[in-house]
């Protein structure tokens, strides 16, 4: 197949617009956070206010903006061609342009990729999200300026954690209680700004992480890579089915208190109605699941197990186990059902359901 290689020119960033000297103000503040909008950036200062008049008091701008005290920048800005997932869950990125090619990754609604070839037909892009680079139809991808819309419309300021474990704790206190622990290069949405700490989601928690250990920035969605399970290579049967069955979900709403695999589940009630279409009858509560079965090991986990997750020893979330360090799980209002890496929080235990 022939392939045509994009070339573009690169993207200013904010801190060039700051040294050219261009007007920047930033007045309005949702949450602990101003946006402005200069030459074609948009930015956010957190709890700042810059009025930039001229050359030297750039540089006096750029200088004052400490830890604590970040520009978010546009998210256009980090990419050269954007390309937006338009879809209403999960679009498919395959190994090489072609429908029946391997699935090495799912792209989700509104998630931002580098575009990088275009297929000879025009019916094909290869691009670039998170650690995914696969081929995805070019239908299903926004592009050009009707990307960079789509993509200052759904934009969130994330904070991307920069230690090796992050604490999240109940209170913006170091003597506040540690509800979970995240690992570096998790992202995690930010609710809210508090001077030295930032309110954030985990799953459908919100607690509250210490801004000296995230970098925080607009961003979109990216793609996560998918290990596809085969019969006969190493998994039972009824594992890689139970699999695939809950993959099918992907993207549907969350909902609080709901079991219904299309209209919207919580997490209890993802796992509940995945495990009842094998058999297996669960409470309607992470806890309650989290007592039953058979207890396993996390480095033995199989596909179709659960994964709990909680604050301390006292579990309020489950997923299940797809295999290739992965878990599908209902997670918040705002990502739905979705894949994460089994240790993008510290799990507390994992059960077993299935015999085989």
């Amino acid at each position: 197949m022939k392939k045509t290689v994009i070339k573009a020119a690169g993207v200013c960033v904010l801190s060039a617009v700051l040294a050219s000297g261009y007007n920047l103000e930033a007045s309005a503040n949702v949450n602990g956070f101003s946006n402005t909008s200069t030459a074609g950036i948009t930015a956010a200062l957190d709890k700042y206010y810059i009025s930039v008049q001229d050359d030297e008091s750039a540089a006096a701008g750029i200088a004052a903006l400490t830890k604590e005290e970040k520009v978010v920048a546009s998210v256009v800005s980090g990419y050269t061609n954007l390309g937006v997932a338009n879809v209403d869950t999960y679009l498919n990125i395959r190994e090489e342009a072609g429908e029946e090619e391997e699935i090495v990754g799912k792209l989700p609604k509104n998630a931002g990729s580098e575009v990088t070839e275009v297929s000879e037909d025009g019916e094909w892009y290869k691009i670039k999200s998170g650690k995914v680079t696969g081929y995805v139809k070019a239908e299903y991808l926004l592009t050009g300026e009707d990307a960079n819309a789509k993509a200052e419309e759904v934009k969130t300021v994330m904070a991307t954690v920069n230690t090796t474990t992050l604490k999240v704790r109940m209170e913006p206190s170091t003597e506040s209680k540690v509800l979970t622990l995240i690992p570096i290069e998790e992202e995690l949405e930010v609710l809210e700004d508090n001077g030295e700490w930032v309110k954030v989601t985990v799953d459908s928690d919100e607690g509250y992480i210490s801004k000296e250990y995230v970098d925080i920035s607009y961003q979109l969605p990216k793609a996560v890579s998918i290990t596809e399970l085969k019969y006969g290579e190493g998994v039972s049967d009824v594992r890689v089915s139970i699999v695939e069955y809950a993959k099918q979900f992907l993207g549907n709403p969350y909902v609080w208190g709901g079991t219904s695999l299309t209209n919207g589940a919580d997490c209890s009630g993802f796992t509940l109605s995945i495990m009842s279409k094998y058999g297996v009858s669960l409470p309607h509560s992470s806890a309650s699941q989290s007592q039953m079965g058979s207890a396993v090991e996390l480095g033995n986990v199989l596909p179709g197990d659960l994964i709990f997750y909680g604050n301390g020893g006292s579990v309020n979330h489950v997923a299940m186990y797809i295999g290739g360090g992965q878990v599908i799980h209902a997670s918040s209002a705002r990502t739905g059902i979705k894949i994460s890496n089994m240790y993008y929080r510290t799990p507390i235990r994992a059960r077993r359901f299935l015999s085989n």
